[in-house]
């Protein structure tokens, strides 16, 4: 049953001309992912390759192929053409009228579920135009919203297609050593389901054996070396089943429960327990490791015996603000610090990645970035700042940002947003991070209002006292957007 906001949309959608309507194909198949999968109409949109559909991956190397450059400033170079609007702001219709827009969401921000404390801002994508904005430059903690100011950092540093290895080097004792590249999806679970192939220990395991084999040996020593990452490897807030330390060799986030998402009994020591379980599957592969696996560094010179390598970075993105995952989150940043000549540490990941988005024409200056996941309380940003980055994600300038907002949890139907929404015009239609600590609750992303306009929002609430009522209150702002139109 098609939802009622979108019967009301359909007489306004025919007026507008064809041409106009092929550029939002994607905007339409994104804002309503959720009621696409459920209607099976996954094959209109274009099958999902790599953690994006292939038909926005095509479009987008064809812009480059035509002589399109990707900038840092976000202005296609003089002569050349940009990558077209795959996800760029709907063209029909004006402007909501800011007036109106007002009038629709100040009395819903005077909800006392909203805290003592509360930020919006709302932008439309195509012009840039802020239409409204209350406390939207003042910095507040934005709990895991701010997943998006890493993911679009990581985007800009490395590229979509970017993946992280785990490798495995001979050692000049004789043994072998397994070197982190700081994949926190790498797995020791067998191989199951679709979707993004993440890498594979047991493959790993398996290319490892056979090297050795063929090089007539069926002992070896085995060390790890977790030195592509520095600085403390807890997360400030600690022990806890959010988050596992944080370092360069894991498997399966370090998580003690099978799960891959949410909360879980973590280890605490993810790397020696990674190294062990690789010491057991080369067993399992006639290949004996002597003692127990140490830590060390692996030589500059040693050789490549095998590697795995991670989903590309857009799966990983993807995945991190669909569920999410602090653990990505924090790998999202410190792989930032490393391409950006950063110590790979909460301090240098922060700066790399408050640096990153200053390159990218942001206003990141009232800013202050403490880690990657949200969970650090010291965490400030502006909701102004968070409109940006989403809209910045629909500029065809910045193709290789797309990942930012098709991770987006779906209203009702994916990720954080799955079990909210069960009613109302939001459903389906809101695409939104969501961010939650104690007292805290906000909510970034997009909607397409009444007009057919895509708009980037953010609303933030601190000292909130009940969760429930106010994430209740966030989802009715959104919703709300997708009523409002340029009436009057």
């Amino acid at each position: 049953m098609v939802p009622e906001v979108l019967r009301r949309q359909a007489g306004r959608w025919r007026n507008i001309p064809r041409a106009q309507r092929r550029t939002v194909r994607f905007v339409a198949a994104s804002a309503v992912a959720g009621l696409v999968v459920a209607t099976g109409a996954v094959a209109a949109a274009g099958p999902w390759d790599s953690g994006q559909r292939k038909a926005e991956r095509e479009r987008a190397a064809a812009a480059v192929r035509a002589g399109g450059e990707r900038h840092a400033t976000g202005s296609p170079a003089s002569g050349s053409s940009a990558a077209p609007p795959v996800l760029a702001a709907l063209g029909a219709g004006r402007p909501p009228a800011r007036q109106a827009l007002a009038a629709a969401l100040e009395p819903l921000l005077q909800d006392p579920a909203l805290g003592s404390a509360h930020a919006a801002s709302v932008i439309d994508v195509q012009t840039g135009d802020e239409l409204y904005g209350t406390g939207q430059d003042a910095a507040y903690t934005p709990a895991s919203t701010i997943k998006l100011a890493t993911a679009a950092a990581a985007l800009s540093a490395l590229g979509p297609d970017h993946r992280i290895e785990t490798t495995v080097m001979a050692s000049g004792s004789g043994g072998i050593v397994l070197v982190g590249g700081g994949d926190p999806t790498l797995t020791a679970l067998p191989a199951q389901g679709e979707g993004p192939r993440f890498a594979s220990l047991r493959d790993l395991a398996d290319t490892t054996a056979k090297a050795l084999r063929a090089r007539g040996t069926s002992r070896t020593k085995l060390a790890y070396d977790t030195s592509r990452y520095s600085g403390p490897v807890l997360h400030p807030i600690g022990p806890n089943d959010n988050i596992a330390p944080v370092t360069a060799l894991m498997v399966d986030e370090g998580r003690l429960d099978g799960s891959d998402k949410g909360p879980a009994e973590r280890s605490a020591d993810p790397a020696g327990d990674a190294a062990r379980k690789f010491a057991e599957l080369l067993h399992e592969r006639g290949v004996e490791v002597d003692g127990d696996p140490a830590e060390a560094r692996a030589e500059a010179s040693a050789q490549r015996i095998a590697a795995v390598s991670s989903a590309p970075l857009s799966a990983l993105v993807e995945r991190a603000l669909t569920n999410s995952d602090n653990d990505i989150a924090e790998a999202l940043a410190r792989q930032t610090a490393l391409a950006s000549g950063q110590p790979a540490s909460f301090e240098g990941a922060a700066k790399a990645v408050t640096d990153r988005l200053g390159r990218l024409g942001l206003p990141a200056g009232r800013a202050r970035i403490a880690d990657g996941s949200g969970l650090d309380r010291t965490d400030q940003v502006p909701a102004a700042l968070l409109s940006r980055i989403l809209a910045g994600a629909a500029d065809p300038a910045h193709p290789e940002l797309r990942p930012v907002l098709t991770g987006l949890p779906v209203a009702g139907f994916t990720g954080t947003l799955r079990d909210r929404y069960a009613s109302g015009d939001g459903k389906g239609v809101v695409r939104a991070k969501t961010g939650t600590l104690t007292g805290v609750n906000t909510l970034a992303g997009t909607v397409v209002d009444a007009d057919g306009r895509l708009l980037a929002f953010t609303f933030m609430a601190g000292g909130t006292s009940d969760p429930d009522a106010a994430q209740r209150a966030l989802d009715h702002l959104a919703s709300t957007l997708t009523g409002c139109g340029c009436a009057g």
